[in-house]
């Protein structure tokens, strides 16, 4: 994933958890990730994998898709 890719992943995935009302360290306890790294994606410092972004879609109760840009 390139930088600018994971921005966008990770603002997908911000909008969708604060539309769920979640903090992050709520969505970090509920799919079993650190919370740190919650942080990291969301400000795309990091290149997640696709088990993360279904662990991720299926937390927030939504299709991964809806996480993608």
């Amino acid at each position: 994933m390139n930088k600018m890719l994971a921005i966008a992943v990770g603002k997908r995935i911000l909008k969708v958890r604060k539309s769920k009302k979640l903090s992050q360290d709520r969505l970090a306890i509920l799919a079993k990730i650190d919370r740190s790294y919650i942080g990291r994606i969301e400000r795309g410092e990091v290149n997640i994998t696709l088990e993360i972004l279904y662990k991720l879609s299926e937390t927030l109760g939504c299709d991964p898709k809806e996480l993608l840009p």
